[in-house]
């Protein structure tokens, strides 16, 4: 394989399944120098990470096997800061319980991870640099364009408090502290990128590309929340556990929009499989006394469904294997490393059992007060108290 052959693998598979890559010549001039382009992805650290993770860990696995330096995130000043999702004594727990679910979780696809780096945000957001970078870029943001920057990513609420405002330009920052040359993210980041474009230049920092996911729907059509346990798989999910969810997932016959379990196949099964070695699904149908279906495109695994070939009936067991083979790696790292339990514990602790309330049922005597206890006569028979003969009242 020449050398220009060799980088258009490599591009292509960095551009593989993205809905929108701004600027991506930075990116492309790299890769045809045969270099590695720097690339990070960041995640606040709050609700705990399910399966909807494996779509950007996919994306991610496949910069690592293009040759992509990789730099994780964690953003936990970022998770503080993101009004209403998680007080700041439990972020610091999310952001060790992130590293290890991430880093065991890339390692799992099978790419090399040398490549990669995790970062904690607060390891270098509290510099002095770094801050008086905030209070220029504050001092040149105004608060529409600040709120416009955040408006899909941020929590917005009447009266919100102003590290609303804040996020979007760490975020943008990050970009010049991290060393990158793009940033990956959902399409749901949009603004927030075309912020970036626009805001680092005012500092006199370069502009960077940006690669972004497209929005995947949940198993249940919708997106899957780490808040709403019936619309997420959790990683640590036992097999049983998952093969329980996909079953009850929600995909209409025939129709390919919209469907969660076609959308988890074409941006998680496939190019996982890709990664191993070789690209391709298996449906068996030894029930029906058919042969295996084997597909290496999703375009010829929509059609199927659409002409009624493929069925969720089909489809349902196959990914449930295929997802318990991709977390078996996960669950067996977590049950040999009690540190990472003991993190888990802390970052995510059961909600506080209820206490059940005793009724009170008062004294039944009038009035409601307790009756004061009657003294008993006592007589004495020579030196021993005998108590005498004349029983307390009983209660009406």
């Amino acid at each position: 394989m020449t050398a220009d052959n060799k980088a258009e693998e490599r591009f292509a598979l960095i551009k593989e399944n993205l809905a929108e890559f701004l600027n991506e010549e930075i990116v492309k001039k790299v890769v045809d120098e045969g270099g590695h382009p720097k690339i990070y992805w960041g995640t606040a650290t709050t609700g705990r990470p399910h399966c909807g993770y494996l779509v950007p860990a996919i994306k991610m696995a496949q910069f690592l096997a293009a040759g992509c330096e990789l730099t994780v995130l964690l953003a936990d000043i970022h998770g503080f800061l993101d009004n209403l999702k998680a007080p700041l004594e439990l972020v610091m727990h999310r952001a060790e319980f992130y590293r290890y679910t991430i880093s065991t979780l890339l390692g799992a696809v099978g790419v090399s991870t040398e490549k990669l780096k995790i970062v904690l945000g607060s390891s270098y957001q509290k510099s002095a640099e770094y801050v008086m970078d905030v209070y220029k870029m504050a001092s040149i943001i105004s608060e529409h364009d600040a709120k416009k920057a955040g408006a899909e990513i941020v929590k917005q609420t009447d009266n919100a408090p102003l590290s609303g405002l804040l996020y979007p330009i760490l975020q943008v920052l990050d970009e010049q502290y991290l060393d990158v040359d793009a940033q990956f993210g959902g399409v749901d980041q949009r603004k927030l990128f075309i912020a970036a474009k626009e805001w680092l230049p005012k500092l006199g920092y370069k502009e960077r590309a940006h690669l972004m996911n497209p929005m995947v729907p949940g198993l249940h059509g919708g997106k899957m929340s780490s808040s709403d346990p019936d619309s997420k798989i959790d990683l640590l999910d036992s097999p049983e556990t998952v093969a329980k969810k996909i079953k009850k997932a929600h995909a209409a016959p025939q129709v390919t929009e919209e469907n969660g379990l076609l959308a988890f196949i074409e941006y998680v099964l496939l190019p996982a499989s890709g990664l191993r070695g070789k690209k391709e699904f298996k449906v068996e149908r030894e029930r029906d006394g058919l042969e295996t279906l084997v597909y290496d495109d999703i375009e010829k695994i929509k059609e199927d469904y659409k002409n009624d070939v493929l069925t969720p009936q089909l489809i349902k067991p196959a990914i449930t294997r295929d997802l318990n083979a991709l977390l078996e790696p996960i669950q067996e790292a977590f049950k040999n490393n009690k540190e990472w339990q003991e993190i888990a514990e802390k970052a995510y602790p059961p909600p506080p059992k209820k206490e059940k309330k005793v009724k009170n049922k008062g004294t039944r005597y009038p009035g409601g007060g307790k009756p004061e206890e009657k003294a008993l006569p006592v007589r004495t028979n020579g030196d021993a108290p005998v108590e005498a003969a004349e029983a307390a009242p009983s209660a009406q």
